[in-house]
């Protein structure tokens, strides 16, 4: 058993020097490259070092640049021509997504002629736009898992045809693939299995143990790597959510606080390994509420969080002229005093905010049904039916409201909106109780 032990032991000694030693070559060739020196990478971009300072999305890139920004990463490639178009013109850089199914579909990689359809239109993409100035790398996957299991083999090889194929035929960009927050067991894999150049983490609470992490883990991988994804804590696991499981947004004012502190103080922006970063979502979008990720609303109008992009980027103090919310209350309580109400009854919501002297052009109010609706475990991507007809009275920050008919999960939102472009958000979950008096009254 003894003996048994010090062979394991000597062979993951062997792999952790030989993965280490693979992880300190340079790799000086293409219009971009990873110079390695003393356990430091530096990337270049046209002969010149590149610092990433990203955001993930793929609008507003003109905004970005003059923000300081300089790259940004798809997902897939949709529209991928105009995206690279806007690129261009604002002189961005883009790290493009090449989306794959993921391991647990081995449906997909069993099936030799949907393997080999896939690997010929991602091939014909790369030849057609590798060419294009503002292209960086590319991503292959987003948050797949590696497992061990030899019944994944497909996968890994249809995986790693990518890989090499873009090696082979595109030289001058690098490759990379993302996983969910620090996982030393995809690490292990990604190093065993595949031929990445760069591994990349999309992190966002996990952030604040990442620089122990890879600190404790250097004994095997000491490579480059990117944050893919980084932001605010999000609407899964571990944030705080009402009784019935509605989880809490905070209010735009606080996520630009929690941005900022965040790469202040977790970001391992000291760590010479660390390529770059990409800000969490450069744009608009659905996920739990159309608000919680989003930096922009639908009509482009920015929040407080462009201002932390720009004082992250620029390395300044976060000052912004947006509308500042303090808090909302609903009947006087907050959204983690589960508030519960009787349906067709009145009720009042009203805004407190930081900055009294805001400039406030108007406030929108708005009441949607609670976003549940998932297939597969993935958010919705569509906006819930917004409920009409529900507001009464509005008067400054405070309004008055008929709760909604049908019991159930809801929330009421608030959007403000100032004179120079500017919008802020909050909302408040509730839960509407209908009682055996209201039922009768319905029928």
């Amino acid at each position: 058993m003894l003996l048994t032990l010090r062979k394991y032991f000597f062979f993951f000694l062997f792999l952790s020097t030989l993965y280490a030693c693979s992880d300190n070559q340079s790799k000086r060739s293409g219009k971009v490259f990873i110079e390695q020196k003393d356990g430091n990478f530096r990337l270049f971009r046209n002969g010149k070092p590149f610092e990433i300072k990203g955001a993930a999305g793929s609008e507003h890139l003109d905004l970005l640049a003059e923000l300081g920004g300089n790259t940004i990463k798809t997902w897939d490639t949709t529209h991928i021509d105009s995206v690279l178009k806007k690129a261009n013109e604002a002189n961005v850089a883009v790290i493009i997504g090449l989306p794959i199914p993921e391991s647990k579909h081995m449906y997909f990689y069993n099936d030799d002629a949907q393997v080999a359809s896939q690997f010929k239109a991602i091939q014909k993409l790369v030849n057609r736009v590798k060419n294009n100035p503002s292209v960086l790398m590319w991503c292959v996957g987003n948050e797949l898992v590696f497992p061990h299991k030899p019944s994944f083999n497909k996968f890994y090889s249809a995986f790693n045809n990518i890989v090499d194929m873009i090696h082979r035929d595109d030289p001058d960009h690098p490759v990379t693939t993302t996983m969910i927050n620090f996982q030393r067991k995809t690490i292990f894999n990604l190093k065993m299995r595949t031929n990445v150049d760069i591994i990349s983490f999309n992190i966002f609470g996990k952030i604040e143990s990442l620089s122990q992490e890879l600190k404790d883990f250097s004994w095997f991988w000491k490579g480059p790597y990117l944050l893919t994804e980084w932001g605010i804590d999000g609407p899964w696991d571990g944030t705080a959510e009402t009784a019935w499981g509605a989880k809490i947004e905070q209010t735009s004012t606080k996520k630009a606080e929690q941005y900022y502190a965040r790469y202040k103080d977790k970001m391992p922006v000291n760590d010479h390994r660390l390529l770059g970063s990409f800000i969490f979502y450069w744009g608009q979008k659905q996920e739990t509420t159309h608000t919680w990720f989003s930096i922009f609303d639908e009509a482009g109008n920015k929040t407080e969080v462009v201002d932390a992009a720009e004082a992250i980027w620029k390395g300044k103090p976060l000052v912004s002229p947006a509308p500042q919310i303090n808090y909302m209350l609903l009947d006087s309580k907050g959204a983690k005093d589960d508030i519960f109400l009787r349906s067709n009854e009145k009720s009042t919501a009203e805004v407190f905010m930081l900055n009294s002297n805001a400039k406030i052009k108007r406030i929108v109010w708005e009441i949607y049904p609670e976003d549940w609706y998932k297939i597969n475990n993935i958010n919705n991507i569509k906006k819930p039916l917004l409920i009409k007809g529900l507001i009464e009275e509005t008067k400054d920050l405070k309004v008055i409201f008929n709760t909604p008919l049908k019991d159930g999960p809801y929330r009421i939102f608030a959007t403000i909106y100032d004179d120079k472009g500017y919008v802020a958000t909050c909302n408040t979950p509730f839960y509407v109780l209908k009682t055996d008096e209201d039922s009768r009254a319905s029928n």
